[in-house]
């Protein structure tokens, strides 16, 4: 190509990569003027602003509030609301009180009833919970107020659940799903949930069998942005990662839809998921799903949505989300694989194909692919060698996170081309051989072990469009070539992007693999480029760039604050203290506690977390009256083969949680506060936690342990109180600014352990 033809070409590839990112979502205005009936993004706003004001966990002085808050606003709407209490421990033994927030728009017709469905209660200690998931509430109190601004009587019921205790284990959704009379008439869900503070909402299907049903009425509903593929949620199914949907899915077969967003993972159950941090198209997102389903679903039949076969579905700019049925993958692939077959014969044919050639093709495919893979294998590892500080997000991904991932792009990119301008000698046609069969095997594997990626293929046949117009034409037309690259562009940009972000820097290996799969889809175009090494040297310029302005940002600023901790642990039975943290790197707020210490934190259980992180440092810390629970037993007796022993254990002093540990016997029962734990969960529960009782109003735990009478039963039990910083018995400082509470961990606390033996 010539070189005005080249920088055209550049330009119109990176526009079609921009294109497919802008055109996901839809752009935020402010506005005065939004009609009654539709749904405006700055009236949501106020409502995440209300919500968001404080850390309103299950417990929480805010929790209450932010309860009333819905309620009124429900009300406000003409709704009749109610409240459902009750404990639950779901399938984690997370115990909690939870209070579901409820109310219903009669429908027309006597059917299966449409529900929608957020959670209010923010992940303790320190989320505001704006995104997470206060964008959900302010959604669905948003789209309610501008459908019911229209006086149409839907044809089905609209029950609107606004959950509580999803943080501590989806506990609302088990309190309604399981014991409330209107779950049995419930057809369909749509949550709306979030896993970070912007970006595109995704949709993702929840179902026990297959989803083609779904697909179409979701199609048919006519969401202007739909994000979504059948890849995604056969990953998401993969990773444990539930919401408040799993429990309808799992315990009454009731399928629904999750919308939620991931980007700026690290603003994820931090003090900095806040009102000002929300993405604003992206809650204009949530709003552009939710208005469409809602009138669609309300009218539809909604006892007609079990299906026994599978799409394979996917988004793409322009045909918004295109979807076939799981019937049609063998077909296509064979398909292709004729079609390979045919063109190289056709090409051996005319002479446009030799085989040495081919062979040397290869060569460069795997050249450029070992060393992108190994690159971004190790990646994250030499980061956290670098900035051992990375080790304390425990998201896994970092401020500058999109600076590494932008920077390892292109550093693939740049090998890419430096591997093929080693082999400029082999002609075009010959050196595509090879990245079409790598993608045919690829093609194969994901339709036998991951049907959900089958979508692939269509990159692949435009490939082979590519390779015909290749064989055909010495010198092709490049906006051709360009127009067949735009599936490859369109599908797999946002994959490179959204592997690290939901996943973690951990998975950068994702980015750069796919980055190279992807350069082989361009090489009917990137191989005509007579400068492929200039290009490999701006690659390496724009990584280099982008790993310095990654390095700029690597410290911690009042914007990007570093995740800290600090416990005080007091050990009741032989009355020491120690000071723990979690942190690898120490900072000056909680150096002074912790510096020079020599002890071993092996001592302790790991607290239940999301990540099942342990202590890093602990030591010796000044005695202080902390009050320890009181432990009562109020029957030990045999039954049968087994010992029955029933305890109370009443707070001393204000606490948020206790947590209860147990040595290695076999438990044959065992009820908290009357809730029966399940016998799957003790009989598979990983490690010594028994169970976790996340306290309101410093209500008492009872328990009825059931176990083999000829064992010795040990139990450890934790009491935990979030209140170090501000507890009259401590003068720990407040946080500088260029530090938050560490998310994910039990933090800011006086924790008290405790030991009994049932001989």
């Amino acid at each position: 190509m010539k070189k005005f033809t080249t920088g055209i070409t550049l330009f119109l590839l990176g526009l079609a990569t921009y294109w497919s990112f802008s055109s996901s979502m839809p752009s935020y205005q402010q506005s005065d003027t939004i009609l009654l009936n539709s749904f405006s993004t700055d009236r949501a706003l106020t409502h995440v602003k209300k919500i968001s004001q404080a850390p309103h966990s299950v417990g929480f002085p805010a929790h209450e509030e932010v309860r009333d808050y819905i309620v009124s606003e429900l009300q406000e709407m003409g709704l009749k609301t109610s409240l459902q209490e009750g404990y639950t421990a779901g399938d984690w033994a997370n115990l909690s009180k939870a209070t579901n927030i409820l109310a219903r728009i009669p429908g027309s017709e006597q059917g299966k009833a449409l529900l929608l469905l957020s959670h209010y209660d923010s992940n303790p200690h320190s989320s505001l919970g704006a995104s997470d998931a206060g964008s959900g509430v302010a959604t669905i109190l948003e789209g309610i107020r501008a459908f019911l601004s229209e006086n149409k009587i839907p044809k089905n019921d609209i029950i609107i659940l606004i959950s509580d205790a999803e943080e501590l284990g989806l506990n609302g959704a088990d309190l309604f799903v399981n014991k409330h009379p209107w779950a049995e008439e419930v057809g369909l869900v749509l949550n709306f949930e979030a896993r970070g503070s912007g970006g595109p909402s995704y949709m993702l299907i929840e179902t026990n069998r297959g989803n083609s049903r779904l697909i179409e009425e979701f199609t048919a509903a006519g969401a202007e942005f739909p994000v979504a593929n059948s890849l995604v949620y056969s990953i998401y199914k993969m990773l444990p990662n539930d919401t408040d949907l799993t429990v309808f899915r799992e315990d009454r077969d009731i399928e629904g839809l999750n919308f939620a967003f991931i980007d700026d993972h690290y603003d994820y159950h931090t003090m900095r998921d806040n009102y000002e941090r929300l993405d604003r198209n992206t809650l204009a997102h949530q709003g552009s799903y939710l208005m469409p389903l809602l009138v669609h679903f309300s009218n539809a039949d909604l006892g007609d949505l079990k299906s026994l076969n599978d799409d394979v579905y996917f988004n793409v700019p322009f045909f918004k989300l295109v979807s076939y049925p799981f019937d049609w993958i063998w077909p296509m692939f064979v398909l292709s694989l004729i079609l390979f077959i045919c063109l190289l014969v056709y090409g051996f044919k005319k002479q446009r194909l030799h085989l040495k050639e081919i062979f040397k093709g290869f060569l460069p495919m795997a050249i450029s692919l070992l060393i992108n893979g190994v690159i971004g294998f190790y990646s994250w590892t030499l980061l956290k060698w670098l900035y051992p500080q990375y080790l304390d997000m425990l998201h896994g991904f970092t401020y500058n996170g999109y600076y590494y991932i932008a920077a390892f792009v292109f550093l693939s990119i740049a090998i890419c081309f430096w591997a093929y301008h080693k082999y400029r000698d082999i002609s075009i046609s010959n050196l595509l051989v090879a990245p079409i069969v790598l993608w045919l095997i690829i093609c194969g594997a994901v339709a036998l072990y991951l049907p959900g990626a089958s979508f692939f293929i269509i990159p692949t046949f435009a490939l082979l469009a590519c390779f015909l117009v290749l064989i055909n034409q010495k010198d092709p037309n490049p906006y051709l070539l360009v127009f067949l690259a735009l599936p490859a562009l369109w599908i797999y940009a946002p994959f490179i992007k959204m592997f690290p972000v939901g996943l973690g820097l951990k998975m950068m290996v994702a980015s750069t693999i796919l980055t190279s799969l992807t350069f082989y889809l361009l090489l009917p175009i990137f191989g005509f480029y007579k400068s492929k090494s200039k290009l490999a040297f701006l690659g390496q310029l724009l990584f280099v760039i982008f790993i310095i302005a990654a390095h700029f940002n690597a410290g911690f600023t009042k914007d990007r604050a570093k995740p800290s901790s600090l416990l005080y642990v007091l050990n009741t039975d032989d009355n020491s203290a120690q000071w723990v943290s979690y942190d690898h790197v120490l900072i000056d707020w909680n150096k002074p506690y912790l510096e020079g210490s020599t002890l071993k934190t092996e001592n302790y259980q790991v607290i239940s977390s999301k990540y099942s992180s342990g202590f890093t440092h602990s030591a010796n810390a000044p005695l202080k009256e902390i009050a320890a629970p009181k432990v009562e037993k109020s029957l030990d007796t045999i039954v049968g083969d087994n010992r029955l022993v029933k305890l109370t254990i009443t707070p001393q002093r204000p606490v948020n949680r206790l947590e209860v540990f147990t040595n290695t016997v076999p438990l044959t029962s065992v009820k908290v506060n009357e809730i029966e734990l399940s016998p799957y969960y003790l009989k598979d529960r990983n490690g010594s936690k028994l169970l976790t009782h996340y306290i309101s109003n410093n209500d008492a735990t009872t328990l009825e342990l059931l176990f083999p009478k000829e064992q010795v039963l040990e139990l450890q039990v934790y009491e935990a109180s979030n209140d170090l910083l501000s507890h009259p018995l401590f003068s720990v400082p407040e946080r500088p600014e260029t530090s938050i509470p560490m998310p994910f961990i039990l933090n800011d606390a006086i924790l008290t352990t405790k030991k009994l033996r049932f001989e």
